[in-house]
């Protein structure tokens, strides 16, 4: 069969199996089953799918969303965009055809010294998001882009490379950011982070947007200003829900600003797809089928919404998502994925007094194949700074001052088996700076990594910076209720804050600075920064000292 008849006939099935599933209520476990057939085989970003749409018939601006790049390598870049005129709409206000899309990559933000262009097709089957890998680039050196459809042109972005393989670079500086719930707040910690042009790369360690529905009339964000529609009050569960939400998040200026201004490196948590799922088991009792269904739908639209490159194209339920990224010899980045492959949540999840099942050997945080990717590259890795950018707590993080403590059964206090054996891979390995970035808990946390976690006099083998949320929790406070317990409970804790805001990392060839970046609030609009604290940790000498 030719490919335009495959592809067609493919996407005709596609729709009518998600027309006919509609809501969960009405999935039966035969349906889903049939429908995570037909996601499974995806057209490819090449196939010619459809009729092709002359842009010049596009009436309104379709790059409402946005820009963005990512995962930058030496010699390319990656980057992204998606046409919408009308994002709230389930086409995004186009028909179900292919458009042309053109590209520049330049020196300069007015490209006068334009030093790559090219085209590239947005596809329908893709909901016309734009995928581009720009290659034989400058190492380590900024560039602008920016795309054209029909007479309309995107606003420009900017990107960097990496440095070359070899380089040693004297100094990076990095953001992470998590947790970003539209109803709870505005995004404005990404319009500091989107003015700070020392950052050089983003990333963002989990939960880009929440599952949960987003009232029409209410929420931490005041509404008046435009009606939401109704479509985004229910939790998301098919492939259309998820599209839309990513279109409601990228409708952020501020989250525009920030992907605009830097490169970023994605992974994700659960609440892109669901809150608390791990591997193929879902947080609620539905049909297996039906929730890999449901993952392959949130995989599908996580893809075609951020700056992935086409090797993370998912298939179907499945998407490997951790990847390796270096910065010259300076420093190595693991990004990990610790939902897709993890074991189901011990003793039924939540907090949880330990029981012999956190210390089960075979239970996994990564998977198997994963972990030994992990170790593997560690054994290889000549840098300087080895980072684990990943998504749930890495250190002890006891609850409760009295023995024995509850832990999060979430966390990788609820898998010690593993946490163990990535420590001893670590030591195996000869990493001495290892330093792990994590998202989740929307509060900013800064930790010693002990060798024992209850014995404080344990020697420290790392560091770990939490990144509070960009908006998950609403204002939150600088001391919350539990400050002082988890202080006192937790001697390697470090710092504790609980408002909003981002972490930077500087790292140099003797020592990296974190500084936590808070603002007072989220639930209006122009909240100011400030720096809440500063850590410092030395090359050779792990443990956090006060900047």
């Amino acid at each position: 069969m030719p490919l335009d008849a495959h592809v067609s006939r493919h996407t005709a099935e596609l729709r009518a199996a998600a027309a006919h599933l509609g809501r969960r209520r009405f999935l039966t476990g035969t349906a889903a089953a049939a429908a995570l057939a037909f996601a499974v085989h995806l057209p490819t970003a090449g196939a010619a799918g459809a009729a092709e749409l002359d842009a010049a018939r596009i009436g309104a601006d379709p790059f409402t969303l946005g820009v963005a790049s990512g995962d930058p390598q030496p010699d390319s870049v990656l980057l992204w965009t998606r046409l919408a005129p009308e994002p709230f709409a389930p086409d995004g206000g186009l028909p179900d055809e292919r458009v042309t899309v053109y590209w520049e990559l330049a020196h300069d933000p007015e490209f006068r010294r334009v030093v790559r262009r090219g085209d590239t097709l947005a596809h329908p089957e893709f909901r016309h998001t734009v995928h581009v890998e720009v290659g034989e680039l400058d190492a380590g050196r900024v560039y602008y882009y920016r795309f054209r459809a029909g007479t309309w042109i995107s606003g420009t972005g900017r990107t960097r490379t990496a440095p070359a393989p070899g380089d040693m670079v004297s100094r990076m500086k990095l953001a992470a950011v998590s947790c970003q719930a539209y109803h709870d707040g505005y995004f404005t910690p990404y319009a500091h982070l989107a003015d700070d042009d020392s950052v050089e790369v983003v990333f963002h360690l989990g939960d880009y947007l929440y599952e949960y529905a987003v009232s029409p009339v209410g929420g931490a964000r005041n509404y008046t200003d435009r009606a939401l529609p109704s479509v985004f009050n229910r939790e998301t569960l098919t492939l259309e829900d998820y599209r839309l939400r990513y279109a409601l998040y990228k409708t952020d200026p501020d989250l525009r600003a920030a992907h605009a201004a830097h490169p970023f490196v994605v992974t994700w948590d659960d609440h892109e797809t669901e809150n608390n799922y791990a591997g193929g088991t879902p947080e609620d009792s539905v049909p297996p089928e039906e929730f890999l269904l449901r993952r392959a739908s949130a995989y599908r639209a996580y893809w075609e919404h951020l700056p992935l490159r086409p090797l993370q194209l998912p298939q179907g339920p499945d998407m490997r998502l951790y990847r390796r990224l270096h910065w010259g010899r300076l420093a190595q980045f693991d990004v990990l994925d610790t939902r897709q492959y993890r074991s189901d949540q011990a003793q039924g999840d939540g907090a949880k007094v330990p029981g012999p099942e956190v210390d089960d050997p075979a239970r996994t945080m990564t998977g198997e194949t994963q972990e030994r990717w992990l170790l593997d590259g560690w054994r290889a890795s000549r840098a300087v700074w080895n980072v684990l950018p990943q998504q749930v707590v890495f250190s002890q993080r006891k609850f409760d001052l009295t023995e024995p403590s509850r832990v999060s059964m979430d966390a990788w206090d609820g898998y010690r088996a593993a946490r163990r054996r990535v420590l001893d891979g670590a030591e195996a390995a000869g990493v001495t700076n290892l330093m792990v970035l994590t998202g989740d808990v929307h509060v900013g946390y800064a930790f010693d990594i002990k060798d024992d976690f209850d014995d404080p006099s344990s020697r420290v083998r790392g560091t770990e910076i939490v990144a509070t949320s960009i908006a998950s929790g609403r204002d939150g406070a600088e001391r919350p209720a539990n400050w002082a317990t988890y202080l006192a409970a937790n001697p390697h804790l470090r710092f504790y804050d609980g408002r909003r805001g981002y972490v930077t990392v500087t790292l140099d060839e003797s020592l990296a600075r974190a500084d936590y970046r808070t603002v007072p609030y989220v639930t209006a609009p122009g909240a100011p920064v400030s720096t809440a604290a500063s850590f410092v940790t030395e090359v050779g000498e792990p443990g956090l000292k006060p900047a």
